[in-house]
């Protein structure tokens, strides 16, 4: 099984990162492996909408983005992991999606969308927020679910946790690194199909 995830944060050892390898850590405790992609450490453009990839499905733009697009499309599982700012997913995590609208011409213009494969495709979103309330989760899961479907992954799981701002204060959380591990695990579970 092909797993890759993303991380969104550009806080080195933040909440997020720290929320994500429990998740991976659930990943790998059922012997798999995961590739990570430090979103903050790539070098990635932000979308022209030059209509370039409106004819191909692929993007003319060339940067560390082929990496991901080539990954894309052949992972059985994605874990997208982004802070909450201004009720949003991060610039780094929101720039990677808004390429991916070569995957949305391919998918919806071109009627070609990534196969399913052999496990299925499912994804994992996790997100952390400062503040208390829940407007910046689901705002951010609306724009993840838009990326989710764009690349063909008919079902994810969000995991959020607000109120949560310190560097490492997800640590003090009662049940927040228990359910990440919980949820690496069952992102990665076969059901009979």
């Amino acid at each position: 099984m092909n797993i890759i995830a993303f991380l969104g944060s550009p806080r080195k050892d933040g909440n997020t990162e720290l929320l994500m390898k429990e998740a991976i850590k659930g990943v790998e405790d059922s012997r798999f492996k995961v590739q990570v992609f430090n979103l903050c450490r790539m070098k990635i453009s932000p979308c022209r909408n030059c209509g370039g990839c409106d004819e191909t499905g692929v993007c003319i733009t060339e940067d560390e983005m082929a990496q991901i697009y080539d990954v894309i499309r052949t992972a059985d599982r994605i874990i997208l992991a982004s802070p909450i700012f201004f009720f949003g997913l991060s610039a780094q995590t929101k720039i990677m999606i808004d390429r991916c609208q070569a995957f949305w011409c391919e998918k919806y213009l071109l009627k070609k969308p990534i196969p399913e494969g052999q496990y299925g495709r499912k994804g994992l979103l996790l997100l952390v927020g400062g503040r208390e309330k829940d407007a910046g989760v689901q705002c951010s899961e609306a724009t993840a679910k838009a990326f989710f479907r764009t690349i063909s992954v008919p079902e994810h799981k969000t995991l959020s946790f607000t109120g949560v701002d310190a560097k490492g204060a997800i640590l003090e959380h009662p049940t927040a690194l228990k359910e990440a591990f919980a949820s690496g695990k069952e992102l990665v579970m076969l059901k009979n199909r």
